[in-house]
């Protein structure tokens, strides 16, 4: 935990690791064997399930939910403020972004507000995901676009990765 803060008031079930310089807000409710890895920050009042990893140098705004299994890779910006900026930006109309059970997101990869992830999606690397995304699909681009399903890619051998 070097240089890591974890704020008062925060549930962490058993297991977590939380690398350097990251920070865990207020109000958040964590499962367990949470992976935090360095320089991340959870916002206050987030759901997060069993078995996430947030990887490094990743910002998961207020509310986010992110369920069991999922893994959000580095650099990864969840959003969380549908009008940043104006008079009427504030906490009457956040909308968090849900990251389903098992979804994958890709590096750098950025999450509008209100945006939901659905269960085993791949979110390619770069990408601006501005629309929900089904479950089981592959989606890349700026912005996102729903490419395949996840049981269409294969690997170098031509067998597939994913199974139903």
């Amino acid at each position: 935990l070097s240089n890591s803060i974890v704020y008062e008031g925060v549930q962490i079930s058993e297991g977590p690791i939380i690398g350097h310089n990251a920070i865990i807000r207020e109000e958040n409710t964590i499962g367990k064997n949470f992976k935090l890895w360095n320089n991340s920050i959870i916002d206050y009042g987030c759901r997060i399930g069993n078995n996430v990893k947030v990887h490094c140098n990743c910002y998961i705004a207020q509310g986010t939910r992110i369920e069991d299994d999922a893994f959000v890779g580095p650099g990864t910006v969840v959003a969380n403020d549908k009008y940043p900026g104006s008079s009427i930006s504030d906490t009457q109309h956040f909308s968090p972004a849900t990251i389903k059970k098992g979804a994958q997101i890709g590096v750098n990869v950025t999450i509008l507000p209100g945006v939901v992830i659905g269960e085993r999606a791949i979110i390619g690397g770069g990408s601006v995901v501005t629309k929900d995304i089904p479950k089981e699909m592959v989606a890349y681009g700026n912005p996102a676009k729903v490419i395949c399903s996840i049981f269409d890619v294969k690997d170098d051998e031509g067998k597939p990765l994913y199974r139903k």
